[in-house]
Formats: structure tokens, sequence, C-alpha cells
């Protein structure tokens, strides 16, 4: 009896050691590692295209002319006339005129720029742009007209164009990820353009009525050049594809206000009278910016993803 005891012992505790050995292990599983971070999607260069329209914020140029100085060459006996004449033309005030015109047109051209995206859902960046301008003419004539005295006047037709023919910034941008592809931003920086003022005046002299007309006194001013300022605004970009974004901006620029003065002369046929006028003409180079844009984006400087090793 002991012995059968013994082996139904044995059995027991081999078939119990058996059993244990199926049963499924409670040995953990190793952990994984967590998923690396997105790459930033804004970091990096890019370079695109642009087009839209501007519209000057003030398109008023003034232009004034005066008398300055008046010569006669009397006959001998008719000397007190010449000084009568003389005090009522350096007395005329100096008249002045303004004109308004339509100063909009269409604005197209390319950027260049780089992004950098940092704290998850802060970009920065510096963008450079320049664009052309079709139709951006702005002017009219004016006419003025002054008594001198001694039943004496002049008038003076003048005209007066002003135009932006090309508009550059270089700016600073700064904007938030309200989604991972959607950047809200502001900007602003310089500003520089090409700026054209033509002035060109006609006043017909009354001055020596009664003792032989004058022609006409005619000049003007031909002014271009490459004028700097300032400029700011803000937009919204969308990164709709891979390495492609395209933006909605507006842009406000001031390039200051440009002066010119220039001179109107006439002198009748015998070279014995004489008239000269002062002219100054000046106007407002400042407006608006609304356009779109389409960037490619390089992603230089992004890093590349994290791939995690087992």
């Amino acid at each position: 009896m002991k012995k059968i005891a013994l082996s139904f012992a044995a059995l027991a505790i081999s078939a119990g050691s058996a059993l244990a050995a199926d049963l499924p292990s409670r040995k953990a599983a190793p952990m994984l590692p967590p998923p690396p971070p997105p790459a930033p999607l804004w970091t990096g260069f890019y370079v695109g295209l642009n087009a839209g329209g501007t519209w000057a914020n003030s398109n008023m140029q003034a232009i004034a002319v005066g008398p300055v100085a008046y010569t006669d060459g009397y006959p001998i006996g008719r000397q007190g006339a010449l000084s009568s004449h003389l005090a009522a033309f350096s007395s005329a005030a100096t008249v002045s005129a303004a004109n308004s015109g339509a100063n909009s047109g269409f604005i197209g051209g390319g950027q260049i720029g780089y992004n950098w995206q940092f704290y998850g859902s802060l970009v920065a960046g510096v963008e450079a742009d320049i664009q052309g301008i079709a139709g951006n003419n702005g002017g009219g004539t004016i006419a003025t007209a002054a008594a001198v005295g001694n039943g004496s006047s002049y008038i003076g037709l003048h005209s007066v164009r002003g135009s932006l023919d090309y508009l550059g910034t270089v700016r600073g941008r700064l904007g938030w990820l309200f989604t991972p592809t959607l950047l809200v931003y502001g900007t602003g920086g310089l500003s520089y353009g090409g700026v054209t003022l033509n002035a060109a005046s006609n006043v017909f002299n009354d001055v020596l009525a009664g003792n032989g007309a004058l022609p006409p006194s005619i000049g003007g001013v031909n002014f271009s050049n490459t004028q700097v300022g300032w400029t700011a605004g803000g937009g919204v970009e969308w990164m709709f594809m891979p390495n492609w974004s395209a933006k909605v901006e507006y842009l406000y620029y001031d390039l200051g206000t440009i002066t010119q003065n220039f001179a109107l002369a006439s002198v009748n046929a015998a070279g014995t009278q004489s008239a000269l006028f002062g002219g100054q003409v000046r106007a407002r180079a400042n407006g608006n910016i609304v356009r779109a844009g389409l960037n490619y984006h390089f992603n230089w400087g992004a890093p590349a993803p994290v791939i995690a090793k087992y």
C-alpha cells in the first residue's frame, strides 16, 4: 500500500509540472518607446509667386506757382510805369491747387523667404519680395488764376502725373499655427519703390497790359527715383500639400512725400521784357496692397523624422 501511495504522489507531481509549463507566462511585455514628435512642417526656405491689386492711400498731387521777377525795357520817358509794375508783380500772391486722380493698378511678382517653427505652434521668419505694377497712374490738369495789380493778371494751366512703377519689401514675419497647416501672421519692415512724378506748367502773362504782351511762361519737372519707406500688414497661409502653401496678405506701405521745385520763364521777341515764376509740385507715395500667393517649401532646415529601433 505504501508503494502504491508513493507512485500516485509521484504521478501527481509530474502532471502538475506539465500543466504549469503550459500556463501563460506572467512576465511583462517589453515597453515600446513613445512615437516621435512630427517634424516641423514650416521650417526651411521657400520661394513663390504673388498677384493682386494696389490702390493709393492718398492720391492728392499739389502744385503751387508764384511770380519771382519781372523786367521791362520801357522807352525813355516811361520809367515811372516800370516801378509801379514791379511793385504790383512782386506783391502778387502765390496760387496753388491740388489734383485728385485715380491711382490704382494690378500688382504681380515673386518672393523668397525662410521660416523657423519653434515651441510647436510659433513660426518666425524673414521674407523679401518685388512686384511690378501696371495701370498705377494718377493725375490731371489744374487751372489757377491771380490778379497782379494795375488791372493786370495771369492765369496758369498745370499738368501733374504721378505713378508707382514697382514695389519691393524686406520684412520680418511672426505667426501662430491655429492648426499644424494653418498659419496666421503679422509682418512688417522696409519697403522701396520706383516713383515717377511729372509736372508741366504754362502761365499766360498779362502783367504788361498795354505795353506789349509776353509769351506764356513755360516750365516743369520730371522726377524718377527709388523711394525708401516702411510697410506693415498681415495674412493667412495654408499648407495644403506637403511642401506647398497658399496665402492671402494685406500690406500698407509708405514711401514718404516727394517735393520738387521748378522755374517758368518767358522773354519777348525783342528781348526787352521777361517774367520768371517759381513752381513747386508735391505728391505722397503711400497705399495699400491685397494679394494672393503660392509658395514652394524646401524644408531644408527641418530635422529628419526619428525611426524607432527594436
